[in-house]
């Protein structure tokens, strides 16, 4: 038999029922995951009246999860590298979901803020695993699609943390939000029987006869049939010599790196630096508090048709002019937001529009975390890329609850976000050199090693 890879193989059965299950399977994940990190935002005013909190311990309630993302996205990555993206996966359901529950119980800002940073731990375990997965699964020129469609899942969580909370906190309060935050742990457990290791970390693990079966799977599932390959034709790029954390801030991969990391660190400035205060910023305006979390529901809604657009145009134009272009039209879409005219119809327009064009950015990223590195320390570099992104959603809320207090207006509190909009647009066209666009991993793993060569 002919020598194969994995990715041709993938390639091969196209976008087929397996593919579907399992954009579900994490889907439904990262709706948990987005469900678990926003209801804080929408909670954020009645915690902060119950405990007397001022604006800046009010923007903290929303960063200390963020911490704890950094923490176990920086974890996740190299463990997921060693043990697999699938218990890696589980585990951090497991793990957010039931740190969740004693939010329920907590009667201080300190105990509040301190699951709420465990919490994080596991909510950023469980992100970059998922981008990862979606990578090593999906045919090459649906990657891109695949990969984005996954983060509208999220944002899917981000709306139910809105709407849940609305119609809930009036009736019971706000701490019956984090006690629904612990259902996941019995999608932990389903998952655990239903769900399959990557044929590529397989692979390039050594397992050669357990990727092959994988396929094999992925095959039955897809066409009904089942091709008896060979496990020694299976070709494996050769590895890295550098692994772990220090290989991305190698010669090799540091440009790409610089890339990845200061683009999501300004899209995540903007993106958690604006739904953690913009309830209550329309509240500051003067709006009630229905219109104020409707504004955020609809920010958020209009997140989800930009996770589902970025892909579709990174696989046409490709990943780097998409991105460059993603982060001014951000900028544009605050600066509209800013000097918007103060009645509820513009406001919504202005709202929805930039949702749209700020979340696309971030998503934009998204591909070039997977198809920067290959597949030996992949979730390593998604992982540490997300994480130092989540830094600068921990700091955002932050900064902007010091600007609030120096009373300069609502004008204010958006008009700085269009710094790192420039910034990440600056840090694409600069750092982002390689175009990824219709390459298998494979193939990709392969030219970088023909380049260093």
């Amino acid at each position: 038999m002919k020598s194969f890879t994995v990715s041709e193989v993938i390639d091969s059965l196209g976008v087929n029922k397996f593919t579907w299950s399992v954009f579900f399977f994490l889907g439904m994940a990262m709706v948990f995951d987005g469900y678990d990190y926003m209801v804080v935002s929408y909670t954020m005013p009645q915690i902060s009246a119950e405990w007397g909190l001022d604006k800046i311990q009010t923007g903290s309630l929303s960063s200390w999860s963020l911490f704890g993302l950094i923490i176990g996205g920086a974890l996740a990555g190299i463990i997921s590298d060693k043990i697999g993206r699938r218990k890696t996966l589980i585990y951090s359901i497991a793990a957010y979901s039931l740190l969740t529950i004693p939010i329920y119980f907590v009667q201080s800002f300190e105990w509040f803020a301190f699951f709420r940073v465990l919490t994080g731990v596991g909510l950023g375990a469980c992100i970059p695993v998922v981008t990862t997965i979606f990578s090593e699964t999906t045919p090459t020129n649906r990657r891109a699609l695949f990969i984005t469609f996954g983060m509208a899942w999220m944002i899917v969580g981000w709306v139910l943390g809105g709407l849940i909370p609305t119609l809930l906190v009036p009736l019971y309060g706000w701490r019956i939000c984090y006690l629904i935050g612990g259902l996941p742990f019995l999608y932990a457990i389903f998952l655990h029987f239903r769900m399959h290791e990557t044929a590529h970390w397989l692979a390039n693990n050594g397992q050669k006869l357990e990727a092959v079966k994988v396929l094999q799977h992925i095959e039955k599932t897809a066409a009904g049939r089942v091709t008896e390959w060979d496990p020694n034709a299976l070709i494996v790029p050769p590895k890295s010599k550098i692994v772990g954390p220090k290989a991305l801030f190698s010669k090799d991969y540091r440009v790409a790196t610089a890339g990845v990391w200061i683009t999501y660190f300004c899209g995540c400035f903007i993106v958690y630096g604006i739904n953690a205060w913009l309830p209550s910023l329309m509240l500051e305006k003067g709006l009630k508090l229905s219109s104020a979390y409707g504004l955020a529901i609809a920010n958020n809604a209009a997140a989800v048709i930009a996770n589902c657009s970025t892909g579709f145009v990174a696989e046409i134009v490709g990943r780097r002019k998409n991105l460059i272009f993603s982060y001014f039209i951000g900028g544009a879409a605050i600066l509209i937001m800013t000097f918007v005219p103060s009645n509820f119809a513009a406001i919504l327009a202005a709202n929805i529009f930039m949702g749209f064009a700020i979340n696309y950015a971030i998503t934009a990223v998204q591909p070039l975390m997977a198809e920067s590195y290959p597949t030996e320390f992949r979730n390593t570099g998604v992982s540490w890329c997300q994480a130092f992104g989540r830094l600068g959603g921990a700091l955002a809320p932050i900064v902007a609850g010091i600007i609030m207090t120096m009373n300069l207006g609502p004008q204010m509190s958006f008009l700085f976000y269009i710094i790192p909009a420039v910034i990440g647009g600056l840090a694409a066209y600069v750092f982002v050199k390689r175009e990824t666009k219709g390459k298998s991993l494979d193939q990709l793993a392969q030219e970088h090693v023909s380049i260093i060569l």
